[in-house]
């Protein structure tokens, strides 16, 4: 007699399944500040947790913060990498996103082990303030989709709180700019152009690194960058 199956609850499929679903309605209602079709994949979260597995100072616990966590697919990740001690700032500015993102600190298997140590935040990153301060940032905000002024301040903003000798991690998705060249109003084209060119100008300043991810919907790169430790 074969056992019986276990629910899929169980194994987080079907939560997993739910996420999808809601990221994929709002992605339709609010895609320029979605910026994607599909949540992200273990393999890009892996990447952008790169840093919170090379500490300088192994025995120190993280200050983390999340920018544009959706509904918490590379927070999963995220929190596999997490040690005693650290903690992280949840930032999404999507009511929807951030609320299911509250509901997995609860019932995530992935999530609920750090759920002491992280905080969910509906808002702006920029509207966090100036009275916070963090070791890593991973930063999944669809800068494509911003203005070069509005990234130009969320640039400047990270670096205002991150600690000297912080890590930064953002991504983007390849090839999105030779498709909107072809496709898109030109001036869709040359928004997200100058957009580029601002992070050009800081990866050019503090760039430590480029990975590219394949297995991610689409393809994305990464970068990441380095605040100056004090003299």
């Amino acid at each position: 007699m074969a056992a019986p199956q276990k629910p899929l609850q169980s194994t987080g499929i079907d939560s997993r399944l739910r996420d999808a679903g809601l990221f994929v309605r709002q992605a339709v209602r609010t895609f320029r500040a979605t910026g994607a079709v599909a949540p992200s994949s273990r393999a890009l979260g892996h990447a952008l947790a790169r840093f919170i597995d090379e500490r300088e100072d192994p025995t120190a616990p993280l200050d983390i913060l999340e920018a544009g966590a959706g509904t918490g697919a590379v927070s999963r990740v995220i929190a596999q990498h997490m040690r005693a001690g650290d903690t992280i700032d949840l930032v999404e500015s999507n009511p929807e996103f951030a609320g299911r993102l509250a509901e997995q600190l609860t019932s995530d298997p992935d999530l609920s082990g750090i759920a002491d140590g992280a905080t969910v935040h509906q808002k702006l990153v920029t509207d966090m303030g100036p009275d916070v301060s963090y070791d890593v940032i991973v930063s999944g905000l669809p800068f494509a989709n911003f203005t070069a002024e509005e990234v130009r301040e969320i640039m400047e903003y990270y670096f205002s709180v991150l600690r000297p000798g912080g890590r930064l991690s953002l991504f983007g998705y390849l090839y999105t700019k030779q498709v909107k060249a072809v496709i898109a109003p030109r001036e869709d084209f040359l928004r997200q152009a100058r957009s580029g060119w601002v992070v050009e100008e800081w990866v050019n300043r503090y760039g430590v690194g480029t990975e590219r991810v394949l297995a991610n919907l689409p393809p994305a790169w990464i970068q990441h960058l380095r605040k100056p430790a004090e003299d």
